[in-house]
């Protein structure tokens, strides 16, 4: 059974999360204070994570910037803070998807089963998409989704883990921001071009060396050559 953690201080919320949920089989946690989810989300294993912004203790950026260090479990934020600079400040720090209150249960549920069905295939337990790919000092296993850089491992967020994959499973071919964005993120994604630019970002600052060459006007390739 799929573990769901909702980190909500606001019971009635909470609560019809956690009923919807449970009536698609899913089991259900909740803390209603940042700190206790973050302990939570870090000392357990959850399938996906569902986060406010405005919680008692701890704000929902901090817990999912946190939580980015060392898990790539899904995070979907919900909040009643609808800005713009809101979701992008989010994804930014690395939450998959971003729905703002008041939201339809229903369209929860299905985002939250697209994510489980998503990172389980990314997970290569469809047994697609699972070789290692192995290039000078950067390893990628799909299998595991994990990174290791000169035998240290390195942890990115979900979608800088399918970004960087995407990349490298496709090697020396150029994509243009818009059609990473539509590949990685898929067509119902909310965001734009400019989140891959953020992504990008911030694998380089976590992967000193440049794999990901940057194509003047054009957009990005992973560069693969046979030295």
């Amino acid at each position: 059974m799929k573990r769901i953690l909702i980190v909500e201080d606001e019971k009635n919320i909470a609560d019809v999360e956690r009923d919807y949920l449970e009536i698609e089989g899913l089991s259900v946690t909740v803390e209603n204070n940042g700190r206790k989810g973050l302990t939570r989300a870090e000392e357990e294993d959850f399938d996906l994570i569902i986060l406010d912004i405005m919680l008692p203790d701890m704000d929902g950026f901090e817990i999912c910037r946190t939580i980015r260090k060392t898990k790539d479990t899904p995070i979907i934020i919900v909040s009643a803070r609808t800005e713009i600079i809101d979701k992008v400040r989010g994804l930014g720090f690395g939450a998959d998807d971003y729905i703002s209150k008041p939201f339809d249960p229903s369209e929860l549920v299905a985002r939250v089963k697209a994510h489980l069905a998503k990172y389980e295939r990314l997970k290569g337990k469809s047994g697609e998409n699972s070789m290692e790919i192995c290039y000078k000092d950067l390893r990628i296993q799909p299998l595991s989704r994990r990174i290791f850089y000169r035998e240290e491992e390195v942890f990115l967020t979900a979608k800088e883990f399918d970004l960087l994959y995407f990349l490298a499973s496709n090697p020396n071919r150029v994509f243009a921001k818009d059609a990473i964005f539509k590949k990685v993120w898929g067509m119902d994604s909310f965001g734009d071009a400019g989140t891959v630019v953020v992504h990008l970002t911030h694998i380089r600052e976590k992967i000193p060396m440049d794999y990901i060459e940057t194509v003047r006007g054009v957009g990005y390739r992973f560069t693969m050559t046979d030295e």
